[in-house]
């Protein structure tokens, strides 16, 4: 059997104010042939010193504008916590609409945390 490679497209893009960098996100391409038109964004971070002072908008703006240009990409999925407002208005400010809520996503110690998953079409 021949062992097949699997390339997998991925950038991180950062903020920076005065050279220190305050916030990041992840794009990620998959690498499956019947998933390749999608891509995940994932670990957006913003330092608290930056929250409201556009970064997040930033980070987002930057992000889509490179899955863009990648022409196989058509949809892009992230996933964010229910409690998180922000960050939803943020998503939602930019084309991200709600498509479910996983619950008890994620855990920490015994707390339980739901999150809402998100989509943007692209095309």
């Amino acid at each position: 059997m021949r062992k097949s490679k699997l390339i997998q497209r991925t950038n991180c893009f950062g903020a920076f104010h005065q050279g220190q960098l305050v916030g990041a996100v992840t794009l990620i391409q998959e690498t499956l042939q019947k998933l390749k038109h999608r891509a995940n964004l994932t670990a957006m971070y913003v330092t608290p010193s930056a929250r409201g002072e556009g970064a997040g908008q930033a980070l987002m703006t930057k992000a889509l504008s490179f899955a863009r240009e990648w022409q196989d990409i058509e949809q892009i999925y992230l996933s964010v916590v229910t409690t998180n407002h922000s960050d939803k208005r943020l998503y939602r400010s930019v084309g991200f609409k709600s498509y479910a809520v996983e619950e008890k996503a994620l855990k920490w110690t015994d707390t339980y945390t739901d999150e809402e998953k998100m989509v943007l079409f692209l095309s």
